[in-house]
């Protein structure tokens, strides 16, 4: 029994070291290091870059009230096409009591002046007619009658001006009549019937009643890093792509770019703008996200290979040119480069069309 014990033992042992011998066989095995071949080719290079921003109207006009007053009447709301001059709102003026006060005492001293300059225009009219006074006598007396008589129609249109912001020879045009003063859409109506509204004099701005825009003419705004805005000049072209339309690529033209940076979380950022070409088929809405690719460099019928190919030393850049197939072997080759679109490079001095290189590395274990 002992003795089939220990044959076990030794048999395990010898298992047990022929196994460890295996492994680190295994492990000591050598690696074979086989590379893709990659060919030179003519192709296009484009360096591009994206600028982050937002669809909006080229010009945005904000109307503002001629008077202040409370909002009586509504008549347009976002979304509806006007032209210059469309009635929006209504104003209901709510009287100054010291405006209103002297506008009354105004009334009435017109109306006692034109009483008695019309007592005075029927007498000296009798009197010319009888030839007891002149010519020139009546005459001041007819123009005093007119006069007064214009004044006590001026005085009312004041009074009712003062009271409801109309005049009865101006009641079409009245400024109570908040109107559009540029065709387009209106984009919003902030304020609601009963809001209180100022006109703009020196001290503010005045109520905004609404705004409009013409959405068929759009600008991408958006930001650009100052590492790129170097590069960018008006004029260039680019792509839109819009959140809400993902499946279209709008061009646009590049109109400005701001010559002051902005900071922005530790990042000096440059306002561009850039003029879109909207398709008919599609409604952009102002105040879309949107992303603009922007091509900052294009060279077509260059010399290209991938970049993860190029070798780079200090300020030189080299290739290894395939000098055998089976088995591998390579020679270390300087190049001229130009162009990056971060995948492929352009090579501009030391290859030629259809030159084979070395890729990237595949890593296999060598076959007995």
């Amino acid at each position: 029994m002992k003795r089939i014990l220990k044959i076990a033992g030794l048999v395990l042992l010898g298992l047990l070291v022929i196994s460890t011998f295996v492994f680190l066989w295994q492990k000591s095995r050598p690696k074979v290091v086989n590379y893709k071949i990659e060919t030179a080719t003519t192709d296009t290079i484009e360096k591009r870059t994206v600028a982050t921003g937002k669809v909006e109207p080229r010009n945005e006009i904000l109307i503002k009230p001629q008077m202040s007053g409370i909002i009586s009447e509504i008549y347009k709301e976002a979304g509806d096409k006007v032209q210059a001059g469309d009635i929006i709102a209504k104003i209901q003026v709510v009287p100054d009591m010291v405006n209103l006060s002297s506008a009354e005492s105004r009334v009435q001293r017109a109306q006692l002046a034109a009483d008695q300059s019309r007592s005075n225009y029927e007498r000296d009219r009798r009197l010319f007619e009888s030839q007891v006074i002149s010519k020139e006598e009546f005459d001041k007396v007819q123009l005093q009658y007119k006069n007064d008589q214009e004044e006590l129609r001026a005085a009312n249109d004041n009074l009712s001006l003062v009271r409801t912001g109309i005049t009865q020879s101006s009641a079409k045009t009245s400024n109570t009549l908040v109107r559009s003063t540029v065709s387009g859409t209106i984009l919003d109506v902030p304020v609601k019937v009963g809001n209180s509204v100022i006109q703009s004099n020196n001290f503010n701005d005045g109520t905004t009643v609404a705004s409009v825009a013409n959405l068929s003419d759009m600008l991408f705004v958006g930001k650009i890093d100052e590492t790129e805005v170097g590069k960018l000049s008006v004029g260039m072209p680019m792509e839109i792509t819009i959140g809400a339309i993902q499946d279209r690529k709008i061009p646009a033209s590049l109109e400005y770019v701001s010559p002051k940076g902005v900071e922005e979380s530790g990042a000096i950022l440059f306002e561009m703008k850039a003029a879109m070409v909207l398709p008919s088929d599609v409604f952009i809405r102002a105040g879309y996200s949107a992303n603009a690719d922007i091509i900052l460099d294009k060279r077509s019928g260059v010399l290209t290979i991938p970049e993860s190919s190029v070798e780079f030393s200090g300020d030189s850049a080299f290739v290894y040119l395939v000098k055998k197939e089976k088995p591998q072997e390579f020679e270390r080759h300087q190049v001229k480069i130009g162009l990056s679109d971060g995948i492929h490079i352009e090579v501009t001095e030391g290859l030629k069309e259809n030159d084979k290189i070395r890729g990237t590395e595949i890593i296999e274990e060598k076959k007995k």
